[in-house]
Parts: structure tokens; C-alpha cells; sequence
């Protein structure tokens, strides 16, 4: 079981720590975007969190069940307007079934390097591919491995530099572990947090998918479809059960 790092302190200051996710010009891509692929089908959020996404997408029609492995951001969610449309299943997005069988399944922002082995991952796909229905696309939204990034010599990398929130992510290539490491001032207080995630490369992820019995669709730079190149510094991929 993957550990839970989202505990109620957390979950209570998610959106203050994170305000640039909630921004509409982040969200609203990534909800047309789902949209589109669910059409009149239902939608599988895997870590569905606060309903960062899932609301907003319920409010387009879209039927929308998520999976969350921590109770307390489950419980953010069911604060918010909307919520009472969702239903939410508590466990590890890895191995849970939901029940019933989905047109799409999602995880967004990077949400699959929680997941820290290779195995889970693997099961992940296969978890997912038994519960979408024949035709039923699964996305992943995921960063790019920064390794390019790193001087020789150095493993760790700044990935957010700011007067109130400071992010710093230490690779070791050895296990293919990134440590993201956190630190906030929040009422003149400083908070630090460290978590382990898994990096994961595309190619790796779509024989993920073929092993699962998908194959890969599409895959974008971001949201709005914009071109996937050599150096686009994340991805929106799109797998595809035979069907």
C-alpha cells in the first residue's frame, strides 16, 4: 500500500499551498479536454482528491467516481458544492476497483509517481484496463524526468523558487526515486514536507500499457494539444483498451 501523504493538515491547506492549480486557465484545458474523450460515458479519477478536477467535470455531465487512498482530502471534497454527484472509493488507486466498468479513467498532475515501485505502476495499468469498458481510453498527465536539468555531479534540481513556497527535487537515478522536497511559510511559519515519488519515462509507460492490453492514442505536451517534442518538460498521454 503506497503511503499516505495527504494527512488532515494537509488536506486542510491544499488549495492555499497549490492556488496556481486551481487557476481556471489550468483547470479548464484539462476538463474539455476529458470531457470530450468520456462523452456520455462515466470517468474514473484515480487520486481524486479535493475534486480539483472532478467537479468541475461533473458539472459538464460527465458521470464522475473517483478512487482516494486518504480520508481527509475525501473529505475536503464532500465540503464542496457538487460533491454530493461524485462517489468516491477509499483505497490504493493501484489496486482498487470501483465497480462497474468506465468509458475513461484519469490521473492527473503527476499523480502516478506516488506509486513507488515499478510494480504498482504496472498494476495500476492492469487494474485500470479491467475497468474500462471495450474502447475506453486511460490519460495520464505526468511531468518528464528533469534529469537533463542536473550539472554533473548534482542531484538535486529547483523546481519552484518563490517568496512563500520553495520546491527542490532530489534524484536518485540509481532507484529512479525523486524526493520532492517542500517548504512553505504559511502565517509566518515554515513548513516542510519530503515525499517520495517514482519518475517514470513515457516509452516505460506505454509498455505499461501494453502489458495492461492498451495501446497508446495520443500524446501532447499539455492540455490544449499542444505538440509533444524532445523538449517538452511534460506529457498528456492517451491509452486506448483493444475493443
Amino acid at each position: 500500500m503506497p503511503e499516505n501523504h495527504f494527512d488532515e493538515r494537509t488536506a486542510q491547506t491544499y488549495e492555499a499551498k497549490w492556488p496556481e492549480l486551481f487557476d481556471p486557465a489550468v483547470v479548464d484545458p484539462a476538463v474539455g479536454f476529458l470531457a470530450e474523450l468520456a462523452g456520455s460515458g462515466a470517468a474514473l479519477e484515480l487520486g481524486i482528491g479535493t475534486g480539483r478536477i472532478a467537479l468541475p467535470l461533473s458539472r459538464r455531465g460527465v458521470r464522475v467516481h473517483g478512487i482516494e487512498l486518504s480520508p481527509a482530502m475525501v473529505a475536503q471534497l464532500r465540503t464542496k458544492p457538487g460533491a454530493e454527484n461524485i462517489g468516491v472509493t477509499i483505497g490504493d488507486f493501484a489496486t482498487t476497483r470501483a465497480g462497474g466498468t468506465f468509458a475513461l479513467a484519469y490521473l492527473v498532475r503527476n499523480t502516478i509517481t506516488n506509486l513507488t515501485t515499478q510494480e504498482e505502476q504496472v498494476e495500476c495499468f492492469r487494474t485500470v484496463a479491467a475497468q474500462l469498458e471495450p474502447g475506453g481510453r486511460f490519460v495520464i498527465e505526468v511531468y518528464v524526468p528533469e534529469l537533463r536539468r542536473l550539472p554533473p555531479g548534482q542531484t538535486v534540481h529547483p523546481f519552484t523558487v518563490t517568496p512563500a513556497h520553495l520546491g527542490f527535487e532530489e534524484y536518485d537515478v540509481a532507484s529512479q526515486i525523486a524526493v520532492s522536497h517542500h517548504y512553505w511559510v504559511v502565517d509566518g511559519q515554515l513548513e516542510t514536507r519530503s515525499t517520495a515519488h517514482r519518475y517514470v519515462w513515457p516509452s516505460e509507460l506505454d509498455l505499461m500499457a501494453r502489458i495492461a492490453g492498451m495501446t497508446l492514442r495520443e500524446r501532447w505536451a499539455g492540455w490544449e494539444r499542444e505538440p509533444f517534442t524532445g523538449d517538452s518538460r511534460s506529457h498528456v498521454s492517451v491509452w486506448q483498451k483493444a475493443s
